[in-house]
């Protein structure tokens, strides 16, 4: 673990993105409510924030954050059989949150496979990557488009 002790605080915050593709009517599937065990965003988005929270004691020497908003939004597209998911983390601290919005996006793509694994096995979790963070030290960081 790194020692964060002499840092100051600064506003923190972290967008990450992923994807989830599958059947075009899978994705038709779960915005209509047809799938058998639920609202699959609803479940993914709160499974999202659920991960946040818990990833300073699911990855090792990432320091436990305290968590100012966590926000999990959905881009369903169902004619590129794909759902875009993108996370957006904040705090007030002496580390960023980078880890925790991907973790985020990662345990959000796995929900959305589990809440639909009895329509389709073929689902692929893949892109996630940091987007956007700022504050700290280091400043901004923006992905190249």
């Amino acid at each position: 673990m790194v020692d964060v002790t002499a840092k100051g605080e600064t506003r923190r915050e972290a967008i990450a993105r992923g994807c989830v593709r599958m059947r075009p009517e899978t994705v038709r599937a779960i915005e209509q409510g047809g799938i058998s065990k639920g609202d699959v965003l609803a479940v993914a988005r709160i499974a999202g924030i659920m991960a946040a929270k818990k990833t300073g004691g699911l990855i090792p020497l990432c320091h436990p954050l305290q968590l100012t908003d966590v926000d999990i939004s959905f881009r369903p597209d169902a004619d590129k059989g794909e759902i875009g998911i993108e996370s957006r983390v904040k705090t007030i601290g002496k580390t960023g949150v980078e880890m925790e919005a991907m973790t985020a996006v990662s345990v959000a793509a796995l929900a959305i496979y589990d809440m639909c694994k009895s329509a389709e096995k073929g689902i692929v979790i893949s892109d996630i990557m940091l987007v956007k963070k700022t504050g700290g030290k280091s400043g901004v960081y923006r992905r190249p488009v």
